[in-house]
């Protein structure tokens, strides 16, 4: 991966699938993390549920809640386009992008600190809220801190709303520099 610059932000012209996945698993974590805190720490467990999805998704492309959504006719922009599934939605499972990444950092990320409220301390649920809302700030704004980290270190994000061509260099021939 080539170290790159800029700011990577999804579009947010629209509520397609993934971008309401992104918000239903953010209220999910947020819920159940609250819950686990006032209520019973085995709302812990929903927690780790997402987790698993997450993981599921970024290894199979298989989403729950995303053939839900399409059922409400959401359109996705990561769908596999395989006439042999009929109108299930799976997402694009062909390389480890950007947003696949994203998908098993934070399933693997939530499960553990999850496993960890639960045998250890209470605090791990901290972690879980966090990543919670920026699932919540992702989908509202298009912006996400773990996505542009893994941006600036070369995953190819399939979700950019454009192509920017990089800045013409000294090297360049005069024509490209104008």
């Amino acid at each position: 991966m080539a170290l790159r610059s800029g700011i990577y932000i999804v579009p947010t012209h629209r509520w397609y699938i993934e971008r309401t996945v992104w918000l239903i698993a953010g209220l999910v974590l947020l819920s159940c993390t609250a819950l686990a805190v006032l209520s019973s720490p085995l709302w812990v467990l929903g927690v780790i549920a997402t987790g698993l999805v997450s993981i599921n998704v970024a290894l199979t492309g298989f989403c729950i809640v995303g053939n839900v959504l399409r059922l409400f006719g959401f359109t996705p922009m990561l769908d596999r386009n395989t006439p042999a599934r009929g109108k299930l939605y799976f997402m694009q499972t062909d390389r480890w992008y950007l947003e696949r990444r994203i998908y098993l950092a934070v399933g693997i990320n939530i499960s553990v600190a999850s496993v960890l409220a639960l045998v250890h301390s209470i605090w791990w649920l901290l972690f879980t809220g966090f990543v919670g809302a920026a699932m919540v700030w992702f989908a509202a704004t298009g912006f996400c801190i773990m996505a542009n980290g893994l941006y600036w270190l070369g995953a190819e994000p399939r979700l950019a709303p454009e192509r920017r061509q990089p800045a013409p260099t000294l090297s360049d021939p005069p024509a490209a520099r104008v």
